[in-house]
């Protein structure tokens, strides 16, 4: 997800716990690295999947070897791990998430290229059909990026739906799209939602505030159905956006203060992400490198 200039929907918040976080000055630098890592090692309920090293991007083919690698790196911080397509290597990594142990949020990635889609779609219901996964996506951001029609989205929801009546599926997009599309909520058995406070260019400080608002927005609408955060985080380096500004201190807060409020709340949220990819400099800019937990050498950052 990146910026764009849009209206966003506004609503009333819902205070669960504090929504202000810690107060990154009664830390030194060390002393906060290791409240980061302490937060790490107790573990999460999912993490986005990054599958690309430098000099590969979306279309590259992916190996086995490189997915299982990862997916081993991240085994011992997380319960979920969630993918974005299914093709091009990207079917390994339900597979080898299951065979770690580890439940799966599967996404067929769609666009306007209807040709690929089909194979998305296909290879989706393929490994489900298979065991292979606990949540099915149908798609990420569309609506957003224009590249399909609600009724097209909407279509193929309900060709997953039929094919996999035994597995939930849903959608997943930005928060305000499940309030201005109530359709989208009618069809899916989960919702899934994406919810940035950096790209609406919000200040570290308001950030957890913000992304308590923008969940309840979509609890508000989800007609009693289970609510997922599926994408949020904040990038360590990069362009700032507004008020919003990269650093490794505003990371390591967000990541603290969103798993304190996942944990405190019982909320499930997936972080973005577990790797750096350089690939995200060419849609996002500088920033878009700098989203993961760890680099893209595959080391903690902090």
């Amino acid at each position: 997800m990146s910026f764009r200039e849009e209206q966003f929907v506004k609503g009333n918040s819902k205070n669960f716990t504090e929504t202000t976080g810690i107060n990154v000055d009664c830390f030194n630098e060390e002393s906060l690295k290791q409240l980061w890592r302490d937060t790490l090692n107790r573990g999460m309920h999912g993490i986005c999947f990054s599958m690309y090293e430098d000099g590969q991007e979306p279309g590259d083919h992916i190996t086995r070897e490189q997915v299982e690698r990862r997916i081993k790196i991240l085994k011992p911080h997380v319960k979920w791990i969630r993918s974005f397509s299914c093709i091009e290597g990207n079917d390994y990594v339900s597979q080898i998430a299951h065979e770690q142990g580890l439940k799966t949020l599967v996404g067929a990635w769609l666009s306007d290229d209807l040709e690929k889609n089909e194979q998305e779609i296909e290879a989706l219901i393929d490994l489900g059909k298979n065991g292979h996964i606990d949540i099915a996506a149908v798609g990420n951001e569309v609506l957003y990026r224009n590249d399909l029609t609600l009724q097209q989205l909407l279509d193929y929801m309900k060709r997953v739906k039929d094919a996999l009546p035994d597995i939930p599926v849903g959608y997943v997009d930005a928060y305000y799209e499940f309030v201005v599309h109530p359709e989208l909520v009618q069809n899916s058995d989960v919702i899934l939602t994406n919810c940035y406070p950096f790209w609406e260019g919000t200040p570290i400080e308001y950030s957890l505030g913000h992304m308590n608002n923008m969940y309840h927005q979509v609890t508000s609408v989800c007609q009693g159905k289970p609510v997922i955060v599926t994408e949020t985080g904040w990038p360590s380096r990069g362009e700032s956006l507004k008020g919003a500004h990269p650093s490794e201190v505003n990371a390591m807060k967000y990541f603290i203060d969103t798993q304190r409020w996942s944990d405190e709340n019982n909320i499930d949220v997936f972080y973005f992400s577990s790797f750096d990819e350089s690939w995200k400099k060419g849609d996002e800019g500088e920033v878009g490198a700098y989203w993961g937990l760890w680099d893209k050498h595959e080391n903690l950052k902090f």
